[in-house]
């Protein structure tokens, strides 16, 4: 019992704390407004994979936390969560993209870390983690992309 309420606990954090913010610095009239990169996947592809990568989030911290709860892995889970979280903001609301960049950059190495980290303790715990390597990636190519196409060329 005490494993599915901690297993609750991760879920509630991470998907709860991803959907607020999600609606909370939702793209407004300013994103719509950016000149986007041919790739730019459609608005309605985000809610559906952001809210499948925070189950993987999720899972994959409760196993770790389960493991070793102060642990390196669990340092970097935490890190990276909190990354995550500031990155809308200061995206959609703060309209920073060069700021946004180095922190999904840093996000990135997290994540990469965290497989690393993980995975001799817990081979689950990593492999959920790839899907959102693999997304922050595209995503910090995307946002590079944005920030590229919308910064005006002085000089």
């Amino acid at each position: 019992m005490q494993n599915i309420r901690s297993l609750a606990f991760f879920l509630i954090l991470v998907v709860g704390g991803g959907i607020a913010i999600g609606i909370a610095t939702a793209p407004g009239a300013w994103y719509v407004s950016l000149i986007k990169p041919p790739f730019n996947p459609p608005n309605w592809i985000f809610g559906p994979v952001w809210t499948a990568l925070y189950i993987c989030i999720a899972i994959a911290g409760w196993r770790v936390w389960l493991r070793e709860p102060g642990g390196w892995a669990m340092k970097l889970w935490a890190a990276q969560l909190a990354l995550n979280f500031i990155w809308s903001p200061v995206f959609f609301s703060a309209h920073r993209m060069d700021i946004a960049l180095g922190i999904i950059i840093l996000m990135l190495i997290t994540i990469i870390t965290f497989i690393v980290k993980a995975r001799p303790k817990d081979d689950l715990a990593a492999l959920l983690f790839l899907p959102y390597a693999a997304w922050v990636a595209f995503a910090a190519i995307l946002n590079g992309s944005l920030l590229y196409l919308n910064t005006p060329i002085s000089g």
